[in-house]
């Protein structure tokens, strides 16, 4: 059964395998990361992890038995009890909830280790997956994402209240 785990600097190898096996799909999606975030990816490694050890953001990674990264869940933005959450999973666990499962965990995780009382995620028009996921893990729509929020495509914010549901 895969685990939830905070970010740490071991999971590095298996990040970057997870974002150069799925970049096409992901791409497909959102804006491409482009060459610089792979040639850069070890630095840009530490970096999350310096934020995440100032405590204004909290990354983790869904990890099988093997070692293997199947997905990304990212609390960033910190403010007054309110974060964003990004989120993305590996192709070939698409459509098995696995990516709901995880949101859910995420958002109990949120609450109780990070203290957050309400998350936000924004989603694409043109990303009904993740819409779904979102609505599935007790997210609303809130109002209108715009290019900014979403690499240049207009879509819907979400979001959930930790404290009292949605």
């Amino acid at each position: 059964m895969p685990d939830l785990q905070l970010l740490h600097a071991g999971h590095a190898p298996a990040v970057l395998a997870f974002e150069l096996a799925n970049r096409s799909y992901f791409a497909a999606a959102v804006s491409d990361r482009g060459e610089e975030f792979f040639e850069q990816f070890t630095d840009r490694h530490s970096a999350l992890l310096a934020r995440q050890a100032a405590g204004t953001c909290a990354f983790y990674v869904l990890v099988t038995e093997d070692g293997s990264v199947l997905g990304r869940f990212n609390l960033y933005e910190f403010d007054d009890g309110t974060a964003e959450l990004g989120y993305r999973v590996a192709e070939h666990v698409t459509g098995r909830g696995v990516a709901t499962a995880a949101v859910s965990e995420l958002c109990r995780l949120a609450a109780t280790r990070h203290g957050l009382r309400t998350l936000r995620a924004a989603a694409s028009h043109d990303n009904a997956a993740s819409q779904r996921v979102l609505v599935k893990a007790g997210f609303v729509p809130v109002g209108p994402a715009g290019p900014t929020d979403l690499g240049g495509k207009s879509g819907t914010w979400y979001e959930r209240d930790l404290v009292h549901g949605s």
